[in-house]
């Protein structure tokens, strides 16, 4: 598997870390939830296993350096969910300019507030993003961006997330696109619990193998 390469993501000036295994079949961009980093142990385990299923995979930031600072001080940026699906966009058009990922098709993977900004990239940029996947999302902060998502798009939450799921079901309602539901058994909003982060993962690589690709995953 080749090693991760850093890059900046113009204009904002993000920072990223992007994989790109041979004959990849598309990009999956993570959007971490609040806060989070590039760096999330969980994220970085789902991008290993969506590397290995043949997916290029970008785990980048959604705040500056400085923005980060304030936000540490404030909590305020993580929050501004119109900002981070601007930077989402961002990152999506650098990767059409770019030469080794402007033939790739582009999902999005987020989780928490993450999930709410990718939902409102994809409903921004239906051309470009094939497929949603939210773990532990919260999807209601897309609000009316909801009904114009195209893109597949598949929720997962855990059962023991009482509050999330109740989201996540009203979410669901609104979509209009190709929708799944997935509760987890056992697991909460982190999906820390033994083998649930095992069952999203492989929930979300099926969804990403059969939409990017036409394949039936075994």
């Amino acid at each position: 598997m080749p090693a991760a390469t850093e890059v900046t993501i113009a204009p904002a000036g993000l920072n990223g870390d992007l994989t790109i295994p041979n004959r990849a079949t598309g990009i999956v961009v993570f959007a971490h939830g609040s806060g989070s980093s590039r760096h999330s142990g969980r994220n970085r385990f789902v991008a290993r296993v969506l590397q290995d299923a043949g997916f290029a995979t970008l785990l980048m930031d959604l705040l500056t350096e400085d923005e980060e600072e304030v936000d540490r001080r404030t909590a305020h940026l993580r929050f501004d969910i119109p900002l981070l699906a601007a930077r989402l966009s961002q990152a999506t058009d650098w990767l059409t300019t770019e030469h080794s990922t402007s033939g790739l098709r582009v999902g999005y993977f987020g989780a928490s507030t993450g999930a709410a900004a990718a939902l409102i990239a994809a409903a921004q940029g239906p051309e470009r993003v094939g497929a949603v996947v939210s773990r532990g999302g919260r999807p209601d902060l897309a609000q009316r961006a909801l009904r114009h998502v195209v893109a597949p798009t598949l929720l997962i939450v855990g059962s023991l997330d009482a509050g999330v799921i109740e989201l996540n079901e009203e979410a669901f309602a609104e979509l209009r696109c190709e929708k799944h539901l997935v509760i987890v058994p056992g697991a909460g909003h982190l999906f820390e619990e033994s083998g649930t982060l095992e069952q999203v993962i492989d929930l979300a690589r099926d969804w990403f193998v059969s939409r990017f690709t036409g394949e039936t995953p075994r």
